[in-house]
């Protein structure tokens, strides 16, 4: 759920013509445009993840820094699967995992684009509704955040080559939240950066500076100084997919106290398209494998 703080907190209003350039600050209503086209693009972005296998490294650390002690370092091969993704284990530590493990592993993968060839079967249907539903929260959540915050000019940086606009995104006291995800934005502050020629998310770090409640603090809490860091890249002319997450906070689960230190790093992006395209080119990838010989 801090996950999709930093992602939508993102502020927009109606369309207004943008001159960009770093001698002068946008006016007000080049700000809220510039970011009314942010979160247009950002949804363009959500859906075309659907589409990108991707190496994923996770890492997890006892502290609050890359300095502290590493709890678990995994990579991953990520599959999209048309109801949500399929993480193939290629290393765990210093170990590899043994190529016929990882074969076996996409086997699976295949077996699963098969079954999305057929949404309406017993098994695949609950599937799709299931994603659906998470596909339309989240698609709420980030256009609700266009009035859960009040977007303030910090200025121009420059970052890895890169002229970045600076925002800071504050909670709006006026917001009435339609959800219990957003209502969570009223806990959150943000800066974020951003490529003001193309419209795109390129850094966002988020801070819960109020503790969250669930179920009036029964399920559970998220305590303040929490913070979470995404950082997206260009994969494709117009695509921006996220490259880093970083993870830092603490709360409780019922009576139960937890914290979370982790890195998420990402990259090799490939389209493989939705499923029945994706479902060809591991067949190929699998067949490719196989010893002369062997029959699939």
């Amino acid at each position: 759920m801090v996950a999709s703080f930093a992602a939508t907190a993102l502020l927009a209003a109606p369309s207004v013509q943008v001159r960009s350039g770093a001698e002068r600050s946008p006016s007000r209503e080049e700000l809220r445009a510039l970011l009314f086209q942010v979160v247009a693009n950002q949804h363009r972005n959500d859906e075309a993840l659907l589409e990108y296998e991707r190496i994923e490294r996770h890492r997890s650390f006892r502290g609050s820094s890359e300095e502290s002690a590493v709890k678990e370092d995994k990579t991953y091969r990520v599959f999209p699967t048309g109801t949500g993704t399929i993480r193939v284990l290629l290393r765990d530590g210093d170990r590899l995992v043994p190529p016929a493990q990882i074969q076996q592993h996409l086997e699976g993968v295949v077996r699963e684009l098969e079954r999305a060839q057929n949404p309406s079967s017993d098994v695949q249907r609950p599937k799709v509704e299931r994603f659906e539903k998470r596909r339309r929260e989240r698609h709420q959540t980030v256009d609700a955040a266009r009035e859960a915050f009040l977007a303030r000019w910090l200025g121009r940086e420059q970052r890895n080559g890169r002229t970045l606009a600076s925002i800071l995104l504050e909670p709006n006291p006026d917001f009435r939240p339609p959800n219990r995800i957003a209502a969570a934005f009223q806990s959150v502050r943000a800066v974020v950066w951003i490529d003001e020629p193309t419209a795109q998310l390129v850094r966002a770090e988020a801070e819960i500076f109020k503790d969250i409640s669930f179920g009036g603090g029964i399920l559970g809490k998220l305590y303040r100084g929490g913070t979470f860091v995404i950082e997206q890249t260009e994969v494709a002319p117009g695509i921006w997919l996220p490259a880093r997450y970083e993870f830092d906070y603490r709360g409780r689960r019922f009576l139960f106290g937890f914290s979370v230190h982790e890195q998420i790093d990402i990259s090799d992006y490939r389209r493989l398209g939705p499923p029945a395209e994706a479902l060809v080119t591991l067949r190929r990838e699998l067949a490719a494998q196989r010893p002369a010989g062997v029959a699939q």
